[in-house]
């Protein structure tokens, strides 16, 4: 076993010797050379059980999780600003209090989606994550578990691992991973994709009524999960897709804007679920691009149309997942690369991405597909009824779409940047998705 499974230990039943040390990822240095506190990266999980749960247990049992899972226990080493390299520095045990118990009251779940998008947790102490259990009061009986992680460091997927450790070792119950689902074998050949030009700026989602206040709002929501014939030749994960496209595509015409093709960054995450799943940042990005005449669809949805870019969508899906790419893509490989100090990269970096701006995707649809745990808690608390995660929503994107399906269920997190848009600006896209998402089910053979 290496250094980075399992750190050295200072005490009783280990070596004495400093914290292993590894250096950022790719990933993780660009994020971290990025950071806003206006807008802060962080992941929201906010996991629904029907039951309550013993406060004292439920933190001795996620502190273990941590234990299990070693690579999540990390901070960021100090070191000189000529230091080639940011690096996290591998500890025995959490340096904070991971779980915390707010007090009761009627607005409890509201406070806890705010905390989670306003306040990251800090990455100079491991590990950068935090466990927020709010029981809800009123008629329900329910426990509300809110999991907000620095993007720097973790990604939503690698998290819900943890979780699911913590309930196993909580309820006693298996909480392995479902097999994944079957899809068709095979990628199409990337002559036959017929993909639009991704060199002009893509479109951005218009203004609609900004806040003054900076920082995201985030709007939740449970749908049906979409129907599809058997045997089609798409997913659901192309039907969130085209929903989203068509989503954004009216509302930029109810806005005015002059159209232009949607570029829609899609995260692919190729991990396994089980106890041996890398933790981390551990998606790759592609992005999905769509011409404007593809999503002038007539005011009432012509089945065929719909059907032919579903199809056409599930191509070039498939293509980008079949592409053996860098995290974030060549150019950023080659911009972390260690032979200046980082701090001068850090610069560079953000004069980089300002400029970038205009060609950065629309949005992102980041579909975490059915959730792969049962996150069974045992008799008292009960099984999961409802999963939401949320992305980072900052500007110039400015709007993130998150979705994942529990118990026949689909979860919709509709996360915004306060400078583009307001809460009812995000209560109308919902009703468009709600929209668009029934009419993919309504398409030709």
């Amino acid at each position: 076993m290496t250094a980075v499974e399992h750190p050295a230990r200072n005490g009783a039943g280990g070596p004495v010797g400093p914290p292993a040390r590894v250096p950022f990822p790719v990933v993780d240095e660009v994020s971290r050379h990025c950071l806003q506190e206006a807008e802060p990266e962080t992941v929201h999980i906010e996991v629904h059980l029907p039951g309550r749960l013993d406060h004292a247990r439920l933190r001795s049992v996620f502190t273990e999780a941590l234990r299990r899972h070693p690579r999540i226990l990390m901070r960021e080493a100090p070191g000189p600003w000529y230091r080639r390299r940011y690096e996290w520095e591998l500890t025995d045990g959490p340096d904070v209090e991971v779980v915390t118990f707010p007090p009761p009251d009627r607005d409890a779940l509201k406070h806890a989606r705010d905390r989670a998008l306003d306040v990251a947790p800090p990455l100079s102490a491991a590990p950068p994550v935090r466990l927020e259990v709010v029981d809800e009061d009123g008629a329900s009986e329910g426990t509300v578990l809110f999991l907000t992680m620095n993007h720097t460091a973790l990604d939503g997927p690698a998290c819900l691992r943890i979780l699911a450790t913590a309930a196993e070792l909580y309820g006693g119950r298996d909480n392995s991973p479902a097999a994944p689902p079957v899809r068709t074998p095979g990628a199409p050949e990337a002559q036959r994709v017929d993909t639009p030009s991704s060199w002009a700026p893509p479109a951005r989602v218009a203004h609609g009524t900004p806040e003054p206040s900076p920082g995201n709002g985030l709007l939740v929501t449970e749908l049906n999960v979409p129907r599809r014939p058997k045997g089609s030749p798409y997913t659901v994960n192309d039907q969130l897709m085209v929903t989203t496209a068509l989503m954004l595509a009216h509302w930029n015409r109810e806005h005015g804007a002059r159209p232009r093709p949607l570029r829609i960054t899609m995260p692919v995450d190729d991990r396994s679920r089980d106890m041996d799943m890398p933790i981390g940042n551990g998606t790759r990005l592609v992005e999905v691009t769509f011409a404007p005449e593809e999503l002038r669809l007539p005011e009432k949805t012509d089945p065929a149309r719909m059907g032919e870019l579903l199809r056409r969508t599930a191509l070039r899906t498939q293509a980008l997942k079949s592409v053996d790419r860098p995290q974030l893509g060549h150019g950023a490989a080659l911009l972390t690369a260690p032979v200046v100090p980082v701090a001068w990269r850090a610069a560079l970096t953000r004069g980089l991405r300002r400029a970038a701006g205009p060609w950065t995707s629309t949005t992102l649809l980041s579909n975490i597909g059915r959730i792969p745990y049962p996150l069974d808690f045992g008799e008292a608390a009960g099984r999961a009824n409802a999963v939401w995660f949320s992305a980072p929503a900052r500007m110039p994107r400015g709007l993130t779409v998150t979705t994942a399906s529990t118990a026949g269920r689909l979860h919709v997190a509709l996360r915004w940047s306060r400078t583009l848009l307001s809460h009812g600006d995000g209560a109308h896209l919902r009703d468009l998705f709600e929209h668009y998402l029934h009419a993919t089910e309504e398409n030709g053979p």
